[in-house]
Protein backbone atom coordinates (compact mmCIF):
# COMPACT_ATOMS: atom_id res chain seq x y z
CA UNK A 1 0.00 0.00 0.00
CA UNK A 2 1.03 3.42 -0.97
CA UNK A 3 2.16 5.49 2.53
CA UNK A 4 0.31 8.68 1.38
CA UNK A 5 -1.94 8.22 4.64
CA UNK A 6 1.20 8.33 6.61
CA UNK A 7 3.53 10.96 5.21
CA UNK A 8 3.09 13.12 2.49
CA UNK A 9 4.34 12.26 -1.19
CA UNK A 10 5.71 14.38 -3.74
CA UNK A 11 5.13 13.26 -7.50
CA UNK A 12 7.11 14.34 -9.84
CA UNK A 13 8.63 14.08 -13.45
CA UNK A 14 11.21 11.42 -13.45
CA UNK A 15 12.92 12.50 -16.36
CA UNK A 16 12.88 16.54 -15.85
CA UNK A 17 16.73 17.35 -14.39
CA UNK A 18 14.97 20.68 -12.97
CA UNK A 19 12.18 18.12 -11.17
CA UNK A 20 15.33 15.95 -9.98
CA UNK A 21 17.00 18.73 -8.62
CA UNK A 22 14.01 20.35 -6.87
CA UNK A 23 13.97 16.24 -5.44
CA UNK A 24 17.39 16.43 -4.24
CA UNK A 25 16.40 20.03 -2.76
CA UNK A 26 13.87 18.79 -0.66
CA UNK A 27 15.57 15.30 0.69
CA UNK A 28 18.62 17.86 1.89
CA UNK A 29 16.06 20.02 3.58
CA UNK A 30 13.87 18.13 4.85
CA UNK A 31 15.53 17.15 8.19
CA UNK A 32 12.55 15.72 9.40
CA UNK A 33 12.53 13.04 6.76
CA UNK A 34 8.83 13.49 6.77
CA UNK A 35 8.44 13.50 2.61
CA UNK A 36 8.56 10.49 0.39
CA UNK A 37 8.80 10.35 -3.57
CA UNK A 38 7.49 8.80 -6.52
CA UNK A 39 8.03 10.23 -10.25
CA UNK A 40 4.62 10.93 -12.06
CA UNK A 41 5.87 7.56 -14.69
CA UNK A 42 6.03 5.02 -11.92
CA UNK A 43 2.93 2.17 -10.76
CA UNK A 44 2.99 4.23 -7.84
CA UNK A 45 2.68 7.48 -9.42
CA UNK A 46 0.18 6.94 -11.77
CA UNK A 47 -1.69 4.77 -9.06
CA UNK A 48 -1.99 7.81 -6.81
CA UNK A 49 -2.80 10.14 -9.81
CA UNK A 50 -5.94 7.58 -10.58
CA UNK A 51 -6.80 7.62 -6.98
CA UNK A 52 -6.51 11.35 -6.73
CA UNK A 53 -8.80 11.95 -10.31
CA UNK A 54 -5.35 13.71 -11.80
CA UNK A 55 -4.72 13.26 -15.30
CA UNK A 56 -2.51 10.25 -15.54
CA UNK A 57 -0.71 11.24 -18.66
CA UNK A 58 0.58 14.87 -17.43
CA UNK A 59 3.60 14.96 -16.22
CA UNK A 60 4.46 19.24 -15.83
CA UNK A 61 2.65 18.92 -12.33
CA UNK A 62 4.35 19.10 -9.45
CA UNK A 63 2.21 17.10 -6.67
CA UNK A 64 1.79 17.06 -3.52
CA UNK A 65 -0.46 14.27 -1.65
CA UNK A 66 -1.31 15.37 1.95
CA UNK A 67 -3.65 14.50 4.31
CA UNK A 68 -5.30 12.24 2.31
CA UNK A 69 -5.62 15.66 -0.36
CA UNK A 70 -3.46 16.45 -3.82
CA UNK A 71 -2.15 20.10 -4.18
CA UNK A 72 -0.83 20.53 -7.56
CA UNK A 73 1.42 23.27 -9.54
CA UNK A 74 2.75 26.43 -7.22
CA UNK A 75 0.62 25.11 -4.50
CA UNK A 76 1.86 22.12 -4.24
CA UNK A 77 5.35 23.45 -3.96
CA UNK A 78 4.84 26.31 -2.01
CA UNK A 79 3.10 23.44 0.82
CA UNK A 80 6.52 21.79 0.29
CA UNK A 81 8.82 24.36 1.58
CA UNK A 82 6.24 25.13 3.77
CA UNK A 83 6.89 21.72 5.60
CA UNK A 84 10.79 22.20 5.46
CA UNK A 85 11.24 24.72 8.21
CA UNK A 86 13.89 27.57 8.85
CA UNK A 87 13.87 30.36 6.35
CA UNK A 88 11.83 28.26 3.60
CA UNK A 89 8.97 28.88 5.24
CA UNK A 90 9.06 32.32 4.82
CA UNK A 91 8.65 30.75 1.03
CA UNK A 92 4.95 29.78 1.85
CA UNK A 93 4.19 33.68 2.16
CA UNK A 94 3.82 33.43 -1.59
CA UNK A 95 0.22 31.75 -1.19
CA UNK A 96 -1.13 34.94 -0.84
CA UNK A 97 -1.14 35.80 -4.35
CA UNK A 98 -3.60 34.59 -6.40
CA UNK A 99 -3.31 30.77 -7.87
CA UNK A 100 -3.96 31.79 -11.55
CA UNK A 101 -1.32 34.51 -11.39
CA UNK A 102 1.40 31.47 -9.52
CA UNK A 103 0.16 29.25 -11.68
CA UNK A 104 0.86 31.41 -14.88
CA UNK A 105 4.25 31.70 -13.83
CA UNK A 106 4.68 27.78 -12.86
CA UNK A 107 3.30 26.77 -15.83
CA UNK A 108 5.79 29.48 -18.16
CA UNK A 109 8.23 27.43 -16.24
CA UNK A 110 6.85 23.95 -16.72
CA UNK A 111 6.35 24.70 -20.87
CA UNK A 112 10.15 25.32 -21.04
CA UNK A 113 11.43 23.09 -18.13
CA UNK A 114 13.73 20.88 -20.69
CA UNK A 115 15.11 22.81 -23.19
CA UNK A 116 16.20 25.01 -19.65
CA UNK A 117 17.14 22.42 -17.69
CA UNK A 118 17.07 19.19 -19.88
CA UNK A 119 15.91 15.91 -19.61
CA UNK A 120 17.05 12.35 -18.67
CA UNK A 121 16.89 9.39 -20.62
CA UNK A 122 15.27 7.45 -17.69
CA UNK A 123 13.97 8.48 -14.08
CA UNK A 124 16.21 9.11 -11.06
CA UNK A 125 17.37 5.90 -9.15
CA UNK A 126 17.76 6.88 -5.51
CA UNK A 127 20.53 5.90 -3.68
CA UNK A 128 20.42 2.41 -1.32
CA UNK A 129 19.97 4.70 2.08
CA UNK A 130 16.89 7.17 0.15
CA UNK A 131 15.64 4.02 -1.14
CA UNK A 132 13.31 3.75 1.57
CA UNK A 133 11.71 6.93 0.52
CA UNK A 134 10.97 6.23 -2.65
CA UNK A 135 7.50 4.51 -3.64
CA UNK A 136 7.92 1.65 -6.11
Amino acid sequence: MVKENEHPVILFDGVCNLCNNSVQFVIKNDKKKAFYFTSLQSNAGQQLLEQYRLSPDRFDSFVLIENKKAYTRSTAALRVVKRLGGLWTLLYGFIIIPPFIRNALYDWVARNRYQWFGKSESCMLPTPELKARFLN
